[in-house]
């Protein structure tokens, strides 16, 4: 499994929300690449990162300290927040983002997520951030009334290339992942899901672990790096570096269909 340590940026600074709310955020640093090159040189091979000014605003904000991130670092990248059209992911892209992660759009326009997932193959991953297995949007400011599983289940067919998976009442809170609905919706898709949200041990990243032959194939890590309960080395070792990182671009749901 790979462990993908999480950047949120906000106004430019590495900070970390608390259960998604805006007003209660700290910051770790003012210098995300810094930050991006401290989770290298731990052993990260894939990096997630988060414009939450993006999120709000429904375009992309941090587009030059993102693409700061790509140029200082050699390994790839997938950023999600605020791409709500395909100007904003094709931007994103030609940066030298791997990974464009749409979220809002996959609600309200599924349509352009089956066109995106057409145009840019293998680079359009959908973030599924849940309360009560109802799907938030808009930077975790509204809650639909569609179920994650239901969600996911559709986006995998249109073509993308991984879910990540968010239970928000878990994320910036140490209490560990939602193990239960992250079996639910593994088991509903052929693609892979990646696990966000609550990971405050490398106990946490081992039951993950088993959870890798249902499809479970990576866990994102925010908090808990920045404040010391886990170390990124330590977890690497763990569970083993993932996949991903040999896999080329072109890389898409056809690879499990």
């Amino acid at each position: 499994m790979e462990v993908i340590p999480a950047i949120d940026l906000l106004k430019g600074q590495c900070v970390r929300l608390y259960q998604g709310d805006y007003d209660q955020s700290e910051v770790f640093n003012s210098d995300p690449v810094a930050v991006a090159r401290q989770w290298v040189e731990e052993g990260a091979t894939r990096l997630h990162l988060v414009d939450l000014d993006g999120a709000k605003a429904g375009h992309s904000v941090n587009l030059a300290a993102i693409a700061a991130i790509v140029q200082a670092v050699a390994v790839p990248i997938e950023v999600g927040g605020g791409l709500r059209d395909r100007q904003s992911v094709a931007n994103l892209l030609s940066t030298g983002v791997r990974w464009a992660i749409l979220g809002t759009v996959a609600v309200e326009q599924p349509e352009l997520v089956a066109q995106l997932c057409g145009e840019f193959p293998g680079q359009i991953i959908v973030g599924i951030d849940a309360r009560n297995g109802k799907v938030a949007t808009k930077g975790w400011l509204e809650t639909s009334e569609v179920l994650a599983t239901e969600l996911a289940e559709r986006m995998a067919q249109l073509g993308a290339a991984a879910i990540i998976y968010t239970d928000i009442h878990r994320d910036g809170t140490l209490q560990g992942p939602n193990l239960e609905a992250l079996r639910e919706l593994a088991a509903v898709v052929a693609v892979p899901v990646i696990a966000s949200g609550g990971v405050s041990s490398v106990t946490d990243l081992l039951s993950l672990l088993a959870l890798e032959p249902q499809g479970v194939t990576g866990a994102i890590v925010g908090k808990a790096i920045y404040t010391g309960d886990v170390s990124l080395k330590e977890a690497i070792r763990a569970v083993g570096q993932g996949r991903w990182q040999d896999i080329p671009p072109d890389f898409g749901s056809s690879a499990f269909a």
